[in-house]
């Protein structure tokens, strides 16, 4: 099924460009290693971790209405971070 395929790679960029964005802010603002940005990269892998376990299961019933859900939750814990990230700037 190439739709998981799919939501598995952007589930990986997603957080990953999340990330990145960590690294580039503290950079840029002369502040590595900030406990804030920490949180927030720790945040992003627990998501990536939690994410990918969900897109994995194939106990569910109906798998459609599950992948689906597991895109909201990506969008709404991506927009999080990306909150937390303007914050730190």
């Amino acid at each position: 099924m190439a739709s998981i395929r799919d939501l598995k790679k952007d589930i990986n960029f997603v957080l990953g460009d999340i990330i990145e964005a960590v690294y580039i802010v503290e950079g840029t603002n002369g502040k590595n290693d900030s406990s804030e940005g920490s949180k927030i990269i720790d945040e992003a892998i627990e998501t990536f971790d939690s994410l990918i376990v969900k897109v994995n299961d194939k106990s569910v019933e109906d798998r459609k209405a599950h992948l689906k859900s597991v895109r909201q939750e990506l969008e709404e814990k991506a927009t999080a971070l990306v909150d937390q990230l303007n914050k730190l700037q």
